[in-house]
């Protein structure tokens, strides 16, 4: 299930990159007191009472024609458009103004649960003046100062109580996946290859994909495959188009909802630092990853030409050494067969549970053949380990000191976890817990 999306909105110089610090407990959103300083969404990840969502900054709404402004806008529009619940922020200090009022109009055009913010209220006799802000029609006003933190918590009370109810997800006999990479990687173009139809638009124009498109179809041997063709990734610096800014966060929420994620490479441009980066958001979320090399007909092949391209691709990404590799091509449609059986594969290795039996024994011989470290003269004990989770397989390392366990011999541990089963392609998470 994808987490919910909070926009936060409002003219400039109300407190909104403020309020958005303060609600994710650090400083992302540039703070300064110069109207227009954010010019473009920010985004984040924030949580209240168990529930996770993922959070927008927008640079301000405007009537006035200041440079940037009318980017500004559409920036803003965007965000509204996708998100879930919107929080506008007006101050107290300055009343209602022109373009509060505007912010409002659009807001109003939305059809979205919208929470009324009036911030810079710092003392209990302003709070006399929040009546006057019911006259924009979005019910009850909240005051609150972002500066000192005081009514965020009656805020977040109601955006959480504003999110859409969860819906259950599809059939979960369904093997949900998504493609992700840079644009002009091919990801429209192999995904029509893969369905044999033109489902999805294909163009040479990086970024043509804006939006993550749902496709089911059934494999040869009856599996059943929900695949999500995702806007192309780039680097926050690098990108300007105001649509496909905006499809970073839609691609986000497609890797969130998928059980396997397609990497994409693109063989003749080899690989890119950001190839890294994106691959890192599916790592880190935990899901199965597959590494695959599109445009392979366009490379002109010798005796170990794969063996060489495949050797660099472990070289750059010496994280996802778990993860298989497959060299593809969407124009001759060269091993996309392949690629459902390896989904499949992937996606059954996601939810591998191992009995706690075996993996101690498989844990116990890998500390025989490895004795466990020690600090400052104390060494580390390993009592049991027990799996506690799938997608991704977690496991739970019982020991007598959780400091005593160094990242390297937690990484020894998985690798001798990883020859002893079948996790290609997945990653593992390892925590060590102290036995009580």
């Amino acid at each position: 299930m994808s987490k919910p999306i909070l926009a936060i909105v409002g003219r400039p110089n109300v407190g909104k990159s403020t309020l958005f610090n303060r609600i994710i407990g650090e400083r992302v959103s540039v703070v300064e007191d110069t109207p227009g300083i954010t010019r473009d969404r920010i985004y984040a990840s924030g949580e209240w009472l168990s529930c996770e969502f993922h959070l927008i900054d927008t640079g301000g709404i405007d009537l006035e024609d200041e440079p940037f402004m009318e980017q500004i806008r559409q920036q803003a529009e965007i965000a509204i458009e996708e998100a879930d619940v919107i929080v506008m922020v007006t101050s107290g200090l300055e009343g209602i103004t022109d373009a509060d009022e505007l912010v409002a109009r659009i807001l109003h055009h939305s059809n979205k649960p919208v929470v009324l913010v009036v911030n810079k209220v710092d003392n209990p006799e302003e709070r006399m003046g929040i009546y006057e802000f019911y006259s924009l029609g979005l019910g009850d006003p909240f005051p609150v100062s972002t500066s000192h933190g005081l009514g965020l918590g009656d805020v977040l009370d109601e955006v959480v109580k504003s999110f859409p109810d969860k819906i259950l997800e599809e059939d979960s006999d369904t093997i949900k996946f998504s493609l992700i990479g840079r644009p002009n990687v091919g990801k429209s173009s192999l995904t029509n290859a893969i369905l044999g139809e033109e489902r999805v638009i294909a163009s040479p124009i990086a970024g043509t994909t804006r939006d993550a498109i749902d496709t089911y179809f059934i494999s040869e041997d009856g599996q059943e495959f929900q695949m999500i063709d995702t806007a192309g990734m780039r680097k926050r610096g690098k990108v300007y188009e105001k649509a496909e800014k905006y499809s970073i966060m839609r691609a986000m929420r497609a890797i969130e909802r998928s059980d396997v994620v397609l990497m994409i490479l693109n063989a003749e441009e080899g690989i890119r630092e950001y190839d890294k980066h994106i691959a890192g958001f599916a790592h880190e979320a935990g899901k199965g990853i597959i590494l695959v090399v599109n445009k392979w007909d366009k490379i002109e092949k010798e005796n170990h030409t794969l063996a060489e391209f495949e050797k660099k691709i472990r070289d750059g990404f010496q994280y996802l050494s778990y993860v298989p590799i497959v060299f593809v091509s969407a124009k001759t449609k060269k091993r996309l067969h392949k690629l459902p059986e390896m989904i499949e594969e992937v996606s059954t290795n996601q939810n591998l549970r191992v009995s706690s039996s075996v993996l101690n024994d498989v844990v116990m011989d890998a500390v025989a053949m490895n004795p466990t470290p020690t600090n400052k003269g104390k060494r580390l004990k390993i009592f049991y380990a027990t799996q506690v989770a799938v997608k991704p397989p977690t496991f739970v390392i019982f020991v007598n000191e959780e400091d005593l366990m160094h990242f390297s011999y937690a990484r020894f541990l998985e690798n001798q976890i990883r020859k002893a089963f079948p996790f290609e392609g997945t990653p593992l998470k390892l925590i060590a817990r102290r036995r009580k």
